[in-house]
């Protein structure tokens, strides 16, 4: 029995230390600046866009998939449409605080589903479309905080552990730039700290609202030469009508 307790004693110490590597104040200053790489984009409110994805697989042609978003930022309210391939036209996610469903036009059916859902065979997940404010301190801990460069810029470089089942990866690293608080470059890892996937944000554009990252790349980093590039276009502003985030409205498409 002592040696079980010195076990599970040292488990706990040793857990213990790797949420206790940043201090208090770096730990609050990684959180802030987390926080406004939200506060700088323009999504803010409602919001609707088109999000077109190119799919590559080795030995595979590309595959082209599109949707529409439409999003209320502050209400957690949600709701993607398929647009292509006309096959998969009218599938459709909805989702409404902690409730997530999936809409198959074929059987005209809602499935409950999780926001780590992938959007078609992609490498985005339903979590990397959404904006919502409070996720930084809600779902994470900070285990890492470093200043450092990527290419030209100077970049804060941030890792966040997950502490609940939100996220869809245990780690994330982030590259933020200085001048302005603009992700570059995430890193996403397992629990036991593989590299899973890589995304690449190199453009962003300037609007009244706030900045807009128009193009990502994902890759796959367990399967190489597998990434889908992401591209942001059709952004509006615009107050929303209550009906998009209805179920009867996914039905009512079709």
């Amino acid at each position: 029995m002592k040696k079980l307790i010195s076990i599970i004693s040292a488990v706990t110490i040793i857990a213990s230390a790797a949420f206790a590597q940043v201090s208090a104040e770096d730990a609050e200053k990684a959180y802030k600046i987390m926080e406004s790489t939200d506060d700088v984009l323009a999504y803010h409110g409602d919001y609707s866009a088109t999000i077109s994805l190119v799919i590559e697989k080795p030995g595979k042609p590309k595959e082209n998939v599109q949707y529409k978003i439409f999003e209320r930022t502050d209400k957690d309210l949600m709701t993607i449409v398929q647009l292509f391939p006309e096959a998969d036209k009218g599938v459709g996610y909805l989702r409404d605080g902690d409730n997530i469903w999936s809409y198959d036009p074929i059987s005209r059916k809602f499935s409950h589903t999780s926001i780590k859902e992938a959007l078609a065979d992609s490498d985005v997940k339903l979590d990397d479309v959404e904006q919502n404010d409070n996720r930084w301190r809600e779902n994470y801990e900070v285990t890492g905080y470093e200043i450092g460069k990527l290419g030209k810029f100077d970049v804060d470089i941030i890792t966040l552990t997950a502490k609940t089942t939100e996220p869809s990866y245990v780690k994330s690293k982030y590259y933020i730039r200085r001048d302005i608080p603009l992700v570059l470059k995430e890193e996403d890892f397992s629990g036991s700290d593989r590299l899973m996937r890589t995304i690449l944000i190199p453009k962003y554009a300037k609007v009244p609202a706030g900045y807009v990252s128009t193009q990502a790349i994902l890759r796959d980093e367990l399967n190489k030469g597998e990434q889908t590039q992401q591209i942001i276009s059709d952004l509006t502003f615009d107050a929303l009508p209550d009906k998009i985030f209805t179920k009867a409205y996914l039905e009512g498409l079709n």
